[in-house]
């Protein structure tokens, strides 16, 4: 559990150190968040054709409300843990890949329910938005990375013991 921890420990600080550096910034993560507001915007837009995205913003035409896709929200950091805990985790590294991307595809899926649902919950009411925002959505994706990783935990092949076991005669 140490080794787990301190590798799991290392790799997140290392892997939030890569994403703060600039050219990461500007030619990993910023296009990346740019697309996540383009795939919300679409997907919004097959039942409400008042919606644009430009950039990392998704606006309404209707009434203008618009939402900013920042840092924290575009499900990098989620990922981010998610990744260091399945490396730092005793697997093969064909299970690792396996859920890294699986996971990848699962928490982005479940954030572009999340930024949907604060587009049309602020423009109903912005003190909802607000709590919404700030306390609501950002445990429930860890706990998404959570519940992720641990059934990747539970499809993992068993571990068979290094013991023959004993027989009484």
């Amino acid at each position: 559990m140490l080794r787990f921890g301190t590798i799991f420990f290392v790799l997140l600080v290392s892997l939030f150190t890569i994403e703060l550096l600039n050219p990461v910034q500007v030619h990993v993560i910023t296009p990346f968040t740019s697309l996540i507001a383009d795939i919300s915007a679409t997907l919004i837009r097959l039942f409400d054709e008042n919606v644009i995205s430009y950039g990392k913003i998704i606006q309404s035409t209707e009434n203008g409300f618009a939402v900013s896709i920042e840092p924290g929200c575009n499900g990098v950091e989620a990922i981010i843990v998610l990744a260091a805990a399945v490396i730092a985790f005793p697997a093969s590294i064909k299970h690792k890949i396996y859920a890294i991307f699986f996971g990848f595809i699962f928490i982005q899926i479940f954030n572009l329910g999340r930024i949907i649902s604060l587009f049309y919950i602020g423009q109903w009411n912005i003190d909802i938005f607000e709590w919404a925002h700030l306390y609501i959505w950002p445990v429930v994706i860890m706990l998404d990375v959570l519940i992720v990783f641990l059934i990747w935990l539970r499809f993992l092949p068993k571990a068979h013991s290094q013991e023959e076991p004993q027989h009484e005669s």
